[in-house]
């Protein structure tokens, strides 16, 4: 006879409870001004309020806690910039404005976590690896766009759309990151429109 559902409900309900402690544990110490390199597993763990050996039950090393962080993250941007990518029916050029003030908004939100996940890249290959994947798939969905937009008569066809869509997405990733390393402010609108008007200009052809 099997187990009632219920039976494995709570030891799930229970590691979901403790590794979500442990990823806000971490975006914590990073927003404090921890540098993930220096980061330790016994500073999570006692932020967290679990053990050093419950840790390591939940996630093989720092690494693994890192791309389950970045995934979460991951996950709200690309829901968040979808309507631009995947709506076929609004204005193109409006829905982009409002999908990139978005992402922008998520950037802001945890600038702790993409400091750490870019320097982490400059210096592990698995996670630079997972990294470029990810952006990756905004690229991917970036070109598709174009394309369609091209299809529609929209945008210049001749445009290269695969080259543009990863110039675009690697800078403003970039953008965001040195604005954050340099003391910048995320929360500063210029900085969103001036990436803007370049999206618009190389994608559409026009200024803002």
């Amino acid at each position: 006879m099997g187990m009632p559902d219920g039976g494995t409900e709570a030891p799930r309900s229970k590691r979901a409870e403790v590794e979500a402690r442990l990823v806000q544990a971490t975006e914590a110490l990073l927003a404090e001004g921890a540098a993930y390199s220096e980061l330790r597993v016994e500073q999570i763990s006692r932020r967290a309020g679990i053990s050093r050996t419950a840790f390591y039950f939940h996630f093989s090393d720092k690494r693994a806690l890192l791309t389950r962080l970045t995934g979460d993250i991951a996950a709200q941007l690309y829901h968040e910039a979808e309507r631009w990518w995947r709506d076929e029916d609004g204005d193109g050029a409006d829905e982009l404005a409002g999908a990139l003030r978005r992402v922008f908004a998520i950037y802001r939100d945890h600038a702790a976590l993409l400091r750490a996940v870019v320097e982490a890249a400059a210096y592990d290959p698995e996670v630079a690896f997972y990294w470029r994947a990810l952006v990756g798939r905004f690229v991917e969905a970036t070109r598709e766009r174009i394309e369609r937009e091209q299809a529609a008569g929209a945008v210049d066809a001749g445009l290269p759309a695969q080259l543009i869509a990863f110039g675009l997405c690697w800078m403003t990733e970039r953008s965001a990151y040195e604005v954050l390393m340099q003391g910048g402010d995320l929360n500063d609108g210029a900085l969103v429109d001036a990436l803007l008007a370049i999206w618009l200009g190389a994608v559409y052809g026009r200024p803002r």
